[in-house]
């Protein structure tokens, strides 16, 4: 996948995630603050759920480090 591909795709999803956000809002059932700390909560979800991902990420990559580490000390030998 090509950068310029990858963005399409990042701003296609980030306005679908706007104008649903928006349609949901319309049509929600509860009052405005109820709404928002519900979004509120959701957000919160969403970055500890980020966060936890990057964490998983940057585990993976530190052990693949290693593991290329000793590889590359075994092939200048």
């Amino acid at each position: 996948m090509n950068k310029d591909h990858a963005m399409g795709f990042g701003v296609g999803l980030l306005t679908g995630v706007v104008i649903g956000g928006v349609i949901a809002l319309l049509f929600a059932p509860q009052s405005g603050k109820e709404t928002r700390q519900m979004i509120k909560d959701k957000a919160a979800g969403v970055a500890d759920a980020i966060q936890g991902k990057r964490e998983e990420a940057t585990a993976v990559v530190d052990a693949v480090k290693e593991k290329t580490a000793g590889v590359v000390q075994a092939l200048k030998s």
